[in-house]
């Protein structure tokens, strides 16, 4: 038996642990990887590398599947995406050049907080009080890692939340194409709008990466790409409820890596905010599924209730 057939035979929950904890570790190499080339390399190039591979991973299946795949009555709502997207990514990757890795990670984290917010203001979704409870425990968590008038909050930080709250959005608009649009088109119009509209900012500044650098990006890319592909199967093989707790493994291998690295040793703050946003994080999530599954048994029992 080969080494993928016994992967393939093991449990389910444990095949989609293992998948989580490889998206895990591949995300904080990315993160490293892009504090380390940015030294070389300005930001705006970095995101513009960063969705290249994706036209080679993605670039088959609309060959495949021909143009009328992605024929859309949503293009507007594309656009939106992409533009709240590409602006989180910028950020971010911005952000993590001048902010400690494990700090950029704990405050990465706050995305989902932002998301029950946006998901109120836009799509008036009802959230009751234990889920608003836990959205203001979980930005309490955030004010423990940044200490406002204790420690400096710097321009990083700002930052990490300005493209928290992008990526907050972008995950609405993502909710909202799903209603009508299936997950491959939705890919696909990430990539084929991310690659040449990142490329526009980066051709203003552009600097021609060294061999050197250009072995960094391709990892930046890479890392990223696979991070998303064995995320994406950790969620194909079990509940969100059941693998997202690993999510918060992104720390400490942030962390770790930091240390190596970059000598960055982060404090005990910054590992108990993260904590307490991160168990905010997964019961919002958890009470959202509950609901999600609630609805769902209504809807499925109310043909037979009349």
């Amino acid at each position: 038996m080969t080494a993928l057939a016994r992967f393939q035979s093991l449990p389910q929950p444990l095949v989609a642990a293992l998948y989580m904890l490889t998206a895990t570790a591949l995300f904080s190499v990315m993160v490293a990887s892009v504090r380390h080339v940015s030294a070389e390399v300005p930001s705006f190039e970095v995101v513009f590398f960063r969705n290249l591979l994706g036209v080679f991973i993605v670039g088959p299946i609309i060959a495949r599947r021909g143009l009328g795949f992605l024929r859309t009555s949503r293009i507007k709502l594309y656009g939106w995406r992409t533009a709240l997207g590409l602006g989180s990514m910028f950020m971010w990757f911005y952000a993590v050049t001048v902010t400690p890795i494990a700090e950029a990670v704990a405050l990465s984290f706050t995305s989902p907080l932002f998301v029950t917010v946006v998901a109120v203001l836009l799509l008036q979704e009802k959230v009751g009080i234990p889920r608003w409870i836990a959205t203001v425990v979980g930005f309490g968590g955030a004010m423990i890692v940044l200490r406002p008038g204790i420690a400096e909050v710097t321009t990083g930080h700002l930052l990490l939340i300005a493209s928290s709250i992008l990526m907050a959005m972008s995950i609405v608009s993502i909710k909202m194409l799903s209603a009508t649009e299936p997950p491959e088109r939705i890919v696909a119009y990430m990539v084929i709008l991310f690659t040449p509209v990142s490329f526009v900012p980066a051709l203003f500044i552009w600097e021609w990466p060294s061999w050197s650098s250009l072995f960094w990006l391709c990892v930046v890319a890479g890392a990223g790409t696979f991070a998303h592909i064995a995320f994406t199967r950790a969620l194909s093989k079990a509940d969100a409820s059941a693998v997202m707790p690993l999510d918060f493994m992104r720390l400490p291998f942030a962390a770790l890596i930091a240390f190596v690295a970059f000598s960055e040793i982060p404090d005990f703050w910054t590992f108990a905010g993260a904590a307490v946003i991160f168990v905010s994080s997964i019961y919002i999530a958890r009470r959202e599924n509950q609901d999600r599954k609630a609805a769902a048994a209504v809807a499925t029992s109310a043909p037979n209730s009349g």
